[in-house]
């Protein structure tokens, strides 16, 4: 990560990379420059609120720019399943359009998976399964709240976790910024627990952010995203 901005971003995730790898965290990278990875974890330990006892939960399968087409996906994939045999399947969270961050529909269900649940606005659980059996997972009630407690309904807030090296500046410096610029209430809440993003008021932990106590979007926000949000809503 050469950006100067993520730079605190890339140590957190690095502490938190590391702290997961005893509760069965694998990273898997192709041996080149660029991003084209993998993550998962055992679903019971995954930092998002889903019900998956003996799943494997993807966290991020990224295969970026140039190297997309050329079978990277499917073989990391692959190699996921290879570390599952004793799982009842693999889930992940995709969304009913393509959407930046989530894995592509589409590619799933060329690899099989279906969707099991919905969470809104847009967020799927999708299951590979690998096996006979076992619990059909689920997204907990409080992913499908979309919406924060009655303290926090005021201005813009962003929930995040150090999963992403992007978060911690887009959740704090840039979050400062678009305050000031529209003259609006901000504040950001970093879930620093597995308990904490488990019972998250919305599916993707990573980063959601809420307008008036109201989830707005999971995609990281810069003040031209912002920008373009509010004008949509006039």
């Amino acid at each position: 990560m050469s950006d100067k901005k993520a730079a605190e971003g890339v140590q957190l995730k690095k502490d938190w990379l590391r702290c997961r790898f005893d509760e069965g965290l694998t990273f898997r990278k192709l041996d080149a420059r660029g991003k084209v990875f993998i993550e998962y974890i055992p679903a019971e330990y995954a930092w998002v609120p889903v019900e998956a006892e003996g799943y494997m939960y993807i966290n991020c399968l990224w295969v970026a720019g140039s190297f997309k087409g050329q079978g990277y996906g499917r073989s990391l994939l692959d190699a996921c399943m290879s570390d599952s045999k004793n799982k009842h399947g693999l889930i992940t969270i995709s969304s009913k359009s393509k959407k930046p961050y989530l894995s592509d529909k589409k590619f799933l269900l060329k690899q099989g998976f279906e969707t099991v649940d919905t969470a809104p606005p847009y967020f799927e659980l999708m299951v590979k399964r690998l096996g006979e059996g076992g619990p059909v997972p689920r997204f907990k009630e409080c992913a499908k709240q979309s919406r924060l407690e009655a303290d926090l309904h005021d201005g813009l807030v962003v929930c995040y976790t150090s999963q992403c090296p992007f978060t911690e500046y887009y959740a704090n410096q840039e979050l400062e910024e678009i305050g000031r610029e529209y003259g609006i209430p901000v504040k950001s809440i970093r879930l620093a627990s597995r308990e904490e993003a488990q019972n998250a008021p919305a599916a993707w932990t990573t980063y959601s952010a809420y307008y008036n106590g109201t989830f707005i979007t999971h995609e990281i926000l810069n003040r031209a995203k912002f920008s373009a949000w509010m004008k949509k809503r006039v």
